[in-house]
């Protein structure tokens, strides 16, 4: 299995550590991983912003990069949010563009967010992996709206030794973040982040665990102001302590 290694940009320049894990993940488990060094951004904020023009013209610079089929097998992201724009919106904003369209779709399937790559291509739930303390796992909502990935990052968690995976109140609503979001309407995404964070001291947790390193990096960022010492981790660093 060879995969080629999709880093979001808030890994890049916010948490490229878990990039780091994935690749030491992968490997583990006799992956061969790849770095395609001309990828950048997927043009999800310029398309989330209503910029379509702009978010094409990065996706046709992503489609060039990661298609790929003759080198590696799949394209391997952790992130549901970018893996979502890639394999859902892409098809859908080159709908009247049926050559780019085609392109879109065909890339569509080989990429991949992380947990489901682990758990639904390679059949790996065991990593053998070790971290001590109580956690609450938050699905970010183009995972779990999009993608409907729920199920396999729960599962890599319950067999974490010495994790002790627990239920929070509202798992399901969103962190509050959503991108530009965040930006234009400050106070209401603030006010999300703290009933998240609410729930967060109410479920006892010492470690909060996600998919995506922007719900991460908005929620750490609340949790600090606020006072608070949580962990806060993205799964591919749970997996990769004592790992061997």
């Amino acid at each position: 299995m060879k995969v080629a290694l999709f880093v979001p940009c808030y890994v890049d320049l916010v948490n490229p550590e878990v990039g780091v894990s994935v690749v030491r993940v992968l490997r583990r488990l006799g992956v061969e991983v790849v770095y395609p060094e001309g990828q950048t951004c997927c043009g999800q904020p310029a398309f989330n912003s209503g910029f379509f023009d702009e978010a094409r013209a990065v996706g046709r610079h992503f489609m060039d990069v990661f298609e790929g089929e003759e080198e590696w097998d799949y394209v391997v992201s952790p992130s549901g949010s970018c893996t979502t724009m890639v394999a859902h919106y892409y098809p859908f904003i080159y709908e009247n563009l049926p050559d780019e369209r085609d392109r879109a779709e065909a890339l569509a399937p080989r990429v991949r967010e992380f947990s489901d790559f682990l758990v639904n291509v390679l059949g790996v739930k065991d990593l053998g992996a070790r971290h001590e303390g109580r956690a609450v796992f938050h699905t970010g909502c183009h995972q779990r709206r999009e993608l409907g990935v729920l199920e396999e990052p729960l599962e890599l968690l319950r067999n974490v030794e010495g994790l002790d995976l627990t239920g929070w109140k509202n798992e399901e609503l969103c962190c509050g973040f959503g991108g530009t979001f965040s930006v234009k309407m400050p106070d209401v995404s603030v006010a999300m982040a703290d009933e998240k964070i609410k729930a967060l001291d109410e479920s006892g947790a010492d470690t909060l665990v996600s998919c995506d390193s922007s719900c991460l990096m908005h929620l750490k960022g609340r949790l600090r102001r606020t006072g608070r010492e949580t962990r806060v981790l993205h799964l591919a660093e749970v997996l990769d302590e004592n790992g061997g």
